[in-house]
């Protein structure tokens, strides 16, 4: 755990007490400071009591004497209204701070690469976290990604911190400057939270907080919001700044053309790897993660060489476009993260033909911008909250679909079709385009859910002897 050795006898609190706060009061709590917890929810209360944490309702309570309250991100303290504790404290002139912030003050001398974008800065994160590991070197990896950045074991002047930074943790973060910063992509998302598009775009940015040479940013540049940063960067020339692209050359950086990675950051257009050599990145959403983690790699002082060689044994992340059975032919794909169109549109430009399982608690963009794909849908089955809206749009579109309501009959049906067709290529893909949460605790419980139901589907359809396991053993 770190040692957060400069708060030791300060009264601090924590607002917010999941599982990233928990994990933020019992390092405080270890460190010597004087802490105090709040959770608008009665449940988390309820754990973190038992935990012999003092609870105080930071909404009532005298403030004076804090300088400081460790926010969870996910309370809104800005947009689209404050929670009433962060009007308090910044009436108060007491600070907000995330956990990732705390981390930054406490491990001064260690290394930082920050990952964010829309979508992809999981995979690109733990790809990153997977090369470096391979390369020998010490480093924690988490953030966002979901392992709490307070639970790391100390890194010290040898060690380098990878974190998955949303846009919420960035505007909580003020001590970091990453030695290494990479944004994947901007698309609309959160927007309500961060007062439009502009507020969204500035979150986004502020990874490449006070960057100077010889640290590097690196810039997706296949989308016009991250293409302008990139040119304003590398126009004021503070920081070294390579583009990554999954969609041609760009020069001076890393990119996707023609089925090859190619790195030209040194001027050469070195053909660094055949892509079909990476089974867990397919795509060219994940051809774009494939370049931003080799460029951030590379800019960490890892070999090509290594590099490659780490980005082919690459396992994949659940979740994420994740093969979870195949039967007679017919693949079933996990692709619960896709909560939003533009991540659900990576999964459908992928495969083809597509029986597709979505729904769930729509975002705000709902299917726009994924007409171009329904030729690939053969059938569409919807779930969730979302399925009346959805049916419109795809009914709309001229796309074929079943209402389903609940995801093991979706599963269910979807199988059913796929299999009774028997299409080469076909693929049952759960990719909702939604939040979870009209159904399901996270979007890992509603993908380990259809794993269950594929895996359940694959056993029932074997034949007897290989059920029994009695046959040539």
């Amino acid at each position: 755990m770190i040692d957060l050795f400069f708060m030791d006898g300060l009264p601090v609190a924590v607002m917010g007490l999941g599982k990233s706060g928990l994990a933020t009061a019992r390092a405080l709590r270890d460190s010597g400071a004087d802490v105090r917890v709040w959770d608008d929810n009665p449940a988390s209360r309820a754990a973190a009591e038992a935990d012999g944490f003092q609870l105080v309702d930071l909404a009532t309570t005298d403030l004076s004497g804090l300088t400081t309250i460790v926010w969870s991100p996910g309370i809104p303290h800005t947009y689209p209204a404050p929670h009433p504790v962060a009007v308090r404290a910044r009436e108060a002139g007491i600070e907000l701070v995330c956990d990732v912030e705390l981390l930054g003050r406490a491990e001064r001398e260690s290394a930082f690469i920050g990952i964010t974008g829309t979508n992809g800065k999981s995979t690109t994160t733990t790809l990153v976290g997977h090369v470096m590991a391979a390369a020998g070197r010490r480093i924690a990896v988490g953030g966002n990604l979901g392992t709490p950045v307070l639970t790391f074991d100390p890194l010290g002047a040898d060690g380098t911190h990878i974190l998955e930074m949303s846009s919420y943790q960035l505007e909580l973060t003020f001590s970091i400057t990453f030695d290494v910063a990479v944004l994947l992509n901007i698309t609309p998302d959160h927007l309500a939270r961060h007062g439009g598009m502009e507020g969204y775009v500035a979150a986004k940015k502020m990874i490449f907080h006070r960057q100077t040479k010889p640290r590097t940013a690196v810039i997706g540049v296949d989308d016009a919001l991250c293409r302008k940063i990139y040119e304003d960067l590398a126009a004021v020339g503070d920081q070294r700044v390579w583009p990554v692209s999954a969609r041609g050359p760009v020069a001076g950086g890393v990119y996707a053309a023609d089925g090859w990675l190619v790195d030209d950051t040194d001027g050469a257009a070195e053909k660094v790897a055949e892509l079909a050599r990476f089974p867990a990145l397919l795509g060219t959403h994940n051809w774009q993660n494939a370049a931003a983690a080799f460029a951030a790699c590379k800019a960490a002082g890892v070999p090509a060489a290594t590099i490659v060689a780490a980005m082919e044994s690459f396992p994949g992340l659940a979740h994420r476009q994740q093969l979870v059975a195949s039967v007679e032919g017919v693949r079933f794909v996990n692709d619960s993260k896709a909560t939003n169109a533009d991540a659900t549109e990576k999964a459908l430009a992928t495969f083809d033909p597509i029986y597709w399982i979505l729904g769930g608690q729509a975002k705000e963009t709902g299917l726009d911008g994924l007409e171009g794909y329904m030729g690939r849908v053969r059938h569409a089955f919807l779930i969730g909250e979302a399925q009346d809206v959805f049916a419109d749009w795809l009914g709309a579109r001229g796309v074929a679909f079943t209402k389903c309501g609940t995801l093991d009959i979706a599963t269910t049906k979807a199988a059913g079709l796929a299999l009774a067709e028997g299409l080469e290529g076909a693929c049952v893909l759960l990719s909702p385009a939604c939040a979870s949460w009209d159904q399901f605790a996270n979007f890992e419980k509603r993908g380990e859910a259809f794993a269950a139901y594929a895996a359940a589907i694959a056993k029932a359809r074997q034949p007897a002897h290989q059920q029994s396991g009695s046959a040539d053993e």
